[in-house]
């Protein structure tokens, strides 16, 4: 086995920048160019080996095994670790509105509330120690901006940004 490898250096390049782009991808939300890149770069490396097919498997299960190591990792530091603390996690929660007992959330149009995040158009803002899921517009607003409920539409609360009074 370790034959195969040495004398394929080309096959195992490819295999170890395949597994650094699918551990990227697992830090980096969604399905984008590094998963497709690391997983054709992964067989194209195994493909570039030709190993028999005991050695095939023996490679993929080890391959599996470090790839679900290299996932542990990344949960625990998405829940505990470093990227906990970075801007990419959202660390706020939304809270039950205390609205009236059929869930009309009508009740908030017209409180004024802050954005507890930025709202890209969606976010989270705090009317009265109430966090709700709220929408702008399709405006940008940013953390820490007075916000203004316009309008519900179902779960859907809809705010806009309050204008700065002059003085």
């Amino acid at each position: 086995m370790g034959s195969l490898i040495l004398n394929h250096p080309l096959g195992l390049i490819a295999m170890i920048a395949g597994y650094v782009l699918l551990v990227v991808e697992m830090c980096i939300p969604g399905f984008g160019v590094p998963g497709i890149a690391g997983t054709v770069l992964a067989i194209l490396g195994l493909v570039v080996l030709q190993p028999t097919a005991l050695q095939a498997l023996i490679i993929v299960v080890v391959y599996v095994a470090l790839l679900c190591v290299a996932l542990a990792i990344c949960m625990h530091s998405v829940s505990k670790g470093r990227l906990s603390k970075s801007r990419l996690v959202l660390n706020d929660v939304a809270t039950h509105a205390d609205a009236p007992e059929n869930n009309d959330l009508s009740y908030f149009i017209g409180r004024t509330g802050t954005a507890r995040s930025p709202l890209r158009p969606a976010g989270i803002a705090d009317f009265d120690g109430v966090r709700l899921n709220v929408v702008s517009e399709g405006d940008f607003i940013e953390q820490g901006a007075a916000v203004r409920v316009d309008r519900v539409e179902g779960k859907r609360i809809v705010v806009s940004q309050m204008k700065a009074e002059t003085v």
